[in-house]
């Protein structure tokens, strides 16, 4: 455990954040499963649906800088290529 006052508050300050990351990351993986659910079972307009769904969450958790640009451009690219192929 920390002594110094600046170091036990960024501890506290880390935590927070860890949260607040753990938080975004569940609701954009929760969305992300919701297109893969619609994709395996063929219905586009669901999938269709959930995949704008699913980009504005991941759009979100990158602004706030919980993933990396390149990272949620993946995803996306790889949940659209998804979509495509059952449309």
């Amino acid at each position: 455990m920390a002594n110094i006052k600046s170091a036990k508050k960024r501890i506290k300050v880390i935590e927070t954040k860890t949260m607040r990351n753990k938080a975004i990351k569940s609701k954009v993986k929760t969305a992300i499963k919701k297109v893969d659910a619609a994709v395996a079972a063929s219905d586009a307009a669901l999938a269709k649906a959930c995949l704008r769904d699913a980009i504005s969450e991941i759009d979100k958790a990158t602004k706030k800088g919980v993933y990396h640009k390149n990272t949620s451009a993946r995803k996306i690219s790889r949940l659209s290529l998804a979509v495509n192929k059952i449309a």
